[in-house]
Parts: C-alpha cells; structure tokens; sequence
C-alpha cells in the first residue's frame, strides 16, 4: 500500500512545465492577467523529425487532450492552429512539424487566477510515444496584461494561425456534394482568380486526410476528397481553408448543398475520377466463416478454464433437463450480448477515429490486472483454499445468472485469440457498414456458444459423460491448475503494457486478495467486514494504477523477442523492398495465445530461423500487445483487424502473401520453394 500511495503522489504531483520524450510542454501566459479576457496556451517544444497531431490526427495518431480545471476564471475551449499535412508511408497524418501552441481563452473572476491541467498527448516521428503530465497556473490580476516580449511574440505567432470566421474569409463555398466514395467541394474566390488553398477536413471520421485533388478553373476551384471507408451518412461536415499564413473556419456546411451561384456550371460540370472498388465478399461467406471461428475458440486454451466452471455444472448431481437448457440459453444469450456489445464499442471507437483492432479490451493494463484478480480467485476456490468459492461456483455453474456471467467471461477471454477463419471475417467487419459488421460479430458469438448449447440440448450427449461422483474434487483441484497457469500469463502480459512494475503490481494486489482471505477465516464478522473492505480498496488502487502506469512509455512493450527480428518500422521494410530482401513480418500480442504457441513451435525454432538466414529475409516483429496506431493501419491495409497475421513479401514484389494463422513449418519451407512457392 506504501508503494502504491508513492504512485499516486508521484502521479499527482503539479509543476508550472511538464515533459516527456521528445516533447517538453510549459505555459505560454503572461505574468499578470488584466481585467479582461486574455489567450493563452499550451507551449509544446518537439524535437527535430517528431511532431504532434491537429484537432483532427488524421489517419492515425491522436489529438492531445487538456482536462482544464478553473476555480477563479471562465475558460473558452481550445484554439487549434492550422496544421500541415504529414505522409507516413501510405498514411496521411494532420498535425504540426516542430513547436505549436494550443491555445484558449481566459477571463478572470478573482484577483488570483488559478488553473490547473491534465494533459495527454501523442509524439510520433515513424513510431509514437504517449505522453501526460500535470500543470498548474498562479498568476495575479491587475489592471492590464503584462508579458514577457518574447512569449507575447510566440503567442501572437500562433495566434494568427489559428483559423478565422468563415465570414472574414476570401473564399467561400459554393458546393458540397457526395458522389459515390468521393465528397466534392467546390470554392469560390470573391476577388477572381487565386492560387488555391490548402482544406483541411475537420470530421476524421468522414473524410480522410490525404491531399484531395485539386482541379481550379477560373475563380472557383474544386476539391475531391475520398470518404472514409464504412463512415456512416453525414449531412453537414466542417473544413479548415488555409492560404498565406491565414486560416478560416466552415462549420457545418450542408452535404449536397445546392449551388448558389448562376456561373456554377463550370465546377459542376468537373470531372471527378472514382477509385476502383474491390468486389467484397459474400455477406454469407463471411458469415460462415465467423460461426466457424467462433467454434473453434472452444479449443483455445485461453478458454477452456472458463468453460471448467461450467463442466461442473452440467454434471452436478440432480440437475434436470429443464435446468440445462435454461443454463444453455442463458450461457448462449451471454455470450452473444457480450459480442454484440464488444463489437458495438469497436464500431462506435471507429467511427470516433480511434485506430483499434479486435482484442482491444486486453490491450488496457486496468481491465488484464482485473481479470487477475478474478482468475486468481477462481482457482484459489478450486483448490479449496477459502469456502466461498462454493457460492461462486453456485453462481458459475448453477445459477440463472451465473450461466449468463460465464457467457461473458468466455468472450471476454476468447475474444483476442484469433484462430482459424476469424481473421478474414473481422477484418472484414472493420470495412463494412455497421450492420453488416455486426452481424459477423453475432456470428462469431453464435459459434462460440453452440458446442455448449448442442450438449444442453442433447442429454444423450451428456449422458457419454462420467457419473459424478468423488473423482469430481479430484478433478476440480486438478483444473485449478490451468487457471494458476492463466495468472502467469496474464502477470506476464500486464508487464509488456506496464513494464517490470506490472508483474509487482499485479504480484502485491494478489498477496493482498491471500491475505484478506486469511484474516477472515480468522477474525469475527466486523473483521472480516473490514478485511474484505481493504481488499476491495487495495484492488481499486491497483486498477488507478496500473491505468497511471499505461499512461508512461512502456520500453518492455515495443522490445523484440527472438534473434534476428526487428520492431514495426514501415520505412525500414520498404528499404529492404527496394534493397531486394524478401520481408517477413509477424503480427503478434502477448495477450494472444495463439501467437505465442506459432513462436515456440514454428517461427522462432533453430530450423526456421536457419531458413531465414539462409534466404536474407528481413525479419519483423510487428507487437501490437500495447495500442500501436501504425500497426494497426498496417494491419487494417492487409484487410485484418486481430492477430496474427503473417505477411510475406517475396523479393521484388509489394504485394504480401498472408499464411494461416495456425502455422506449421511445413508452410514456411514451401515460401522458399522456388517462384511458384512463393505465389502460393
């Protein structure tokens, strides 16, 4: 508890400057308010290649964000400099190069002003690092501002970029139309012909961010922006012009707005180029093989400790027909309202702009430090270690609610092992409209019930099953085991998030659940109140916590296990393209079982990595346990969205063979079988 209280002092602690790699961030205020509104910001000094993201990140990255707490002033919202465009390989990114101040406006209520802030932020140069840090703000008012010159001089630097009223500007818009993938806008200059400015979409979620082609003709000019993919109906967006160092903001202009300028034939009449669609898949293809894959779960061993618990309950003595099929629908509507829930979140997260893949749940420190806790707990009670795992086993195994909450902890645990056919089916949920995608996502919870359904259905299938009897307890303290073995490997994920203080966060949380467990067996009714009362207390903090120690970089995360593979670095893999190499690269989570078994078995055994060797392949080992948006575009480009995914790039070729995700040496070997092996 000492230790964790350290955490949150150090967690908590204000300063007037804060930094973190790459990035050093103070305020930009004056010295004394006066008696009216002044602006002033947010400093952010960014070393040379690094930079940080606009309003809108573009296709990946992320906007910072600033939690302002004002207990003596009025604070208006923030003021976002125009940004410049940033191409990542195929990505274009929305942000600013160099220094940026993100700026507000501030009025003071008191003779004391008084601001406090949390920051969070995104620096990214080819890979990204997560920043956060904490300032406070104390400055007197009097009766005018008084600066020091040179920040007054950033200040108004940065100021002048930040975008105007769409009155002031000299451009207005004459049309917005949606045609097809593409959203056409269409300028209007008010003193004739201009050189035309640069747009900027302000909806990540609708427009991409990479440059629209530009076709001006006289004193209009019109632009082609490509929608993005899957982004629902939309009937006003907003835009940012820039031009000559000013910027100008449209808010909600009108989607298939009507033209309202005589001479608009002209622009109308332009001629926008469609991209090429790729014929989708059939619906019920992919429907087929997300039931498929969703069955196949059932054999994950990330699953099967959590189906324990309901084996107990089919074979529990004097439980009628009518008792099974209750907990059969019950477990089958659980796990299903889970997917659709689970998929749901994923769908929203998407059409936010957030850069996340399936299994996402698994990649937040305070939700894998839960399931510790609570996996710790069920094998404790399996091993007879504390009487109340009789009741959770009441409740997992017997009750009306229980069948519905192991339903849901199956898909919570099952969802981030991505086996056989579910890779194609989520990736194509990814692309999809939203209700299309969620009937994969039903799909897949549909397969990962029906085994259990069919045997609640069938007696004659659970009467194959062995009498109960005494050999029950035998096994229950047998299957304690598999869940000890889920810990181990949950400790050791929270450690890829979180670093080396993972596993002590996680290990100190557990010795406190043991310890609680301990004095309530020894202490009367008040005590054991309180013993569970500071075991629930030590959890919460450990969940603050862990999420406190996301929030840092995290140098175990990115690390690469195996001799001879390298980090996700898309400019280095395209060097290696053109260098000739054939590129290797493994799409890989320490929270998937899978991957790991693909490891030990295939890819990181002396026969395979002499293989390698011996054909000059670039080798790449791309570790998406922590959120990692290049990843995750990199993924979303292949048509995935889960892990793993093997990427193989013959050499002279830029186009990826994908191998299944269940590897087998076998499959390796035919990649270096000469020309026709490699087009497999």
């Amino acid at each position: 508890m000492l230790w964790l209280t350290a955490v949150f002092a150090a967690v908590a602690q204000a300063q007037d400057s804060t930094s973190g790699d790459h990035v050093q961030v103070r305020w930009l205020a004056p010295e004394q308010f006066g008696q009216t509104s002044e602006t002033i910001g947010f400093y952010f000094e960014v070393d040379p290649g690094w930079h940080v993201y606009w309003r809108n990140a573009g296709d990946s990255g992320a906007a910072p964000r600033f939690a302002i707490t004002a207990t003596s002033a009025d604070v208006g919202d923030i003021q976002w400099p125009f940004p410049v465009r940033l191409p990542i390989a195929h990505l274009t990114n929305l942000g600013y190069e160099g220094d940026v101040a993100y700026l507000f406006d501030v009025t003071p209520a008191a003779d004391l002003v008084q601001l406090q802030v949390n920051l969070e932020w995104l620096v990214c140069k080819e890979d990204c690092i997560p920043g956060f840090g904490t300032m406070t703000l104390e400055r007197p008012r009097g009766d005018s501002a008084k600066w020091s010159s040179a920040d007054r001089a950033l200040r108004d630097r940065f100021l002048s970029r930040v975008p105007k009223a769409a009155s002031q500007s000299p451009w207005r818009i004459a049309g917005l139309q949606r045609d097809g993938e593409q959203v056409n806008l269409a300028l209007e200059s008010s003193s004739g012909a201009q050189e035309p400015p640069e747009v900027f979409p302000m909806d990540g979620a609708l427009l991409t961010a990479a440059a629209p082609e530009i076709f001006p003709d006289g004193k209009y000019v019109a632009y082609s922006f490509v929608r993005v993919p899957g982004a629902p109906a939309a009937n006003t967006t907003g835009f940012v012009v820039a031009s000559g160092g000013e910027a100008w903001q449209f808010d909600d202009v009108a989607i298939d707005a009507v033209p309202d300028s005589p001479d608009q034939d002209s622009v109308t009449a332009t001629t926008f180029e469609k991209p090429a669609a790729a014929p989708p898949q059939p619906l019920w293809l992919l429907l087929l093989a997300a039931i498929a894959g969703g069955a196949i779960l059932n054999l994950m061993p990330c699953v099967f400790p959590v189906l324990s618990i309901k084996l107990f309950g089919l074979m529990g003595p004097g439980t009628s027909t009518q008792e099974r099929l209750k907990a059969g629908f019950l477990y089958g509507a659980g796990v299903l309202v889970t997917f659709a829930l689970l998929g749901g979140l994923l769908l929203i997260l998407r059409a936010g702009g957030a850069a996340i893949g399936w299994g996402f749940q698994l990649q937040s420190a305070p939700v894998v430090l839960a399931l510790i806790v609570l996996f710790w707990l069920m094998a404790l009670s399996f091993s007879g270690v504390y009487e109340f795992g009789h009741r959770l086993m009441n409740l997992a195994g017997h009750s009306r609610a229980g069948s519905f909450a192991t339903g849901v902890l199956a898909v919570f645990v099952a969802a981030p092992c991505t086996g056989p056919f579910m890779g194609a089916a989520l990736g194509a949920a990814t692309l999809l409209p939203a209700i299309s995608a969620m009937a994969i996502f039903v799909g897949l919870g549909l397969g990962l019930a029906l085994p259990f359904v069919l045997l609640c259905l069938f007696p004659a299938l659970l009467r194959r099953l062995p009498q109960p009897g005494p050999w029950m307890e035998t096994l229950r303290q047998f299957l304690a085991f598999p869940l000890y073995a889920t810990v181990i490997w949950l400790l050791w994920v929270l450690g890829r998030l979180v670093g080396d203080d993972g596993w002590l966060l996680g290990a100190l949380v557990l010795l406190a659940v043991v310890f609680a467990l301990w004095l309530a067996q020894h202490l009367h009714r008040f005590g054991k109140l309180f013993a569970w009362c500071a075991v629930l207390a030590v959890i919460v903090m450990g969940l603050f916590a862990a999420n406190s120690l996301q929030d840092r970089p995290a140098p175990a995360a990115s690390a690469v296990a195996g001799e001879g593979w390298q980090p996700y670095d898309k400019a280095a893999i395209d060097g290696a393209l053109a260098r000739g190499q054939g590129v290797f690269i493994d799409y890989t989570a320490a929270w998937c079982i899978t991957c790991q078994v693909n490891k030990k078995l295939v890819l990181d055994t002396d026969e395979i990595t002499a293989l390698f060797a011996s054909n000059d392949v670039y080798l790449v080992r791309a570790d998406w346990t922590d959120q990692d948006p290049a990843i995750t575009a990199a993924l979303s480009a292949l048509g995935r969205n889960s892990v793993p995914v093997y990427a193989w790039y013959a050499p002279g070729r830029k186009t990826p063979v994908l191998l299944p995700q269940i590897l087998q040496a076998s499959m390796i070997e035919a990649l270096f079988a000469g020309e026709s092996g490699s087009q497999h």
